[in-house]
């Protein structure tokens, strides 16, 4: 469905279509906001409007509400199943209930996807798996992915991290939002790595870093991390030794010898722990990829960008558990 498609069949039920477009962002990109979410949206002060709508929604309930932290206030959580079954999403994992922390990271997104309305924001996996497979041809197999095994069957889920990725208006340039929720960018690097593919396949794209306050320390390390990850290739004679060192690592009982024990020596650091989990999962075209010099020179041209950004709102105090908000 399109953006238009899914506010008109919200406003079909009862809202205003600028109630309804804030609607179809939430249930799209979070499923739970505050009332500041809706006046940012509607570009209004937080006054009567702002309670009527949310008033409404309660009353019908189409939404629950509950306080945050110690804070006065209200986090509003959108479940009604034919509001999402309405825009195509009746199984949107937005409609279930979330742990405090994991919504704080939620209205985290929502907030960096209202920042941007300028971009056209990719929410589904079926609305992004679309748009790269039939705009830029991208096969499936270069698309991020995790496949799921149970007993003889596998499940393939593409874009697993579940972020926003906006579309720039003349449809060749685009951003990538990763939220950072650690000190150590561990989950960071097999981010780079699942995304590796796509990202040479596009013409231009800028990785956007969210940053809470009290991580804002870290961006030196997730700098660091997406410099070596992604922006260094591997010389052919290192890309040798470390495919000879992932092939004798994944023996039972490797042999112990000088050359098996000065290559763990060589490849203990972050990089290679990442690539070698990658490797075992998609072989050795994974290896092969880290000698490309696409990604380098894409950074070199800035048309591959690293960008971070400390978000402007503080979340800690809506909660008593610090948690990853």
């Amino acid at each position: 469905m399109t953006w238009e498609e899914r506010v008109n069949a919200i406003a079909d039920h009862g809202f205003t279509e600028r109630q309804a477009g804030f609607l179809v962002l939430v249930m799209l990109h979070s499923g739970v906001c505050l009332g500041r979410h809706y006046s940012a949206f509607a570009r209004i002060s937080h006054g009567q409007k702002v309670q009527d709508f949310f008033r409404k929604l309660l009353a019908r309930s189409y939404a629950t509400s509950r306080r945050c932290g110690h804070n006065t206030a209200r986090l509003y959580h959108i479940h009604h199943k034919p509001l999402y079954e309405a825009i195509g999403e009746p199984d949107n994992r937005h409609r279930r209930p979330v742990p405090l922390p994991r919504a704080i990271e939620r209205l985290m997104l929502l907030d960096a996807v209202l920042a941007e309305r300028d971009l056209q924001w990719l929410a589904t996996e079926q609305e992004k798996v679309g748009y790269f497979t039939l705009t830029h041809r991208v096969p499936r197999a270069d698309l991020p992915a995790l496949t799921f095994t149970s007993g003889t069957s596998q499940t393939v889920r593409y874009f697993p991290d579940k972020l926003p990725v906006g579309v720039g208006a003349d449809g060749r340039t685009y951003v990538f939002l990763y939220l950072v929720t650690r000190p150590l960018p561990v989950d960071f690097r097999m981010f780079l790595e699942r995304h590796a593919e796509l990202f040479r396949a596009l013409p231009a794209w800028t990785l956007r870093l969210l940053v809470p306050h009290h991580l804002a320390n870290a961006v030196t390390r997730y700098r660091e991390a997406f410099r070596e990850q992604v922006g260094t290739p591997l010389r052919p004679t290192h890309l040798e030794e470390l495919r000879w060192y992932f092939h004798a690592r994944r023996v039972d009982s490797p042999s112990k010898d000088e050359r098996y024990e000065r290559a763990s020596r060589a490849f203990r650091t972050p990089r290679f722990r990442v690539l070698y989990r990658a490797w075992v999962d998609h072989g050795d075209g994974v290896l092969d990829a880290t000698a490309s010099p696409v990604l380098a020179n894409a950074i070199a041209r800035q048309t591959g960008q690293f960008d971070c950004r400390v978000l402007a709102h503080r979340y800690l105090h809506l909660s008593p558990l610090v948690g990853t908000a």
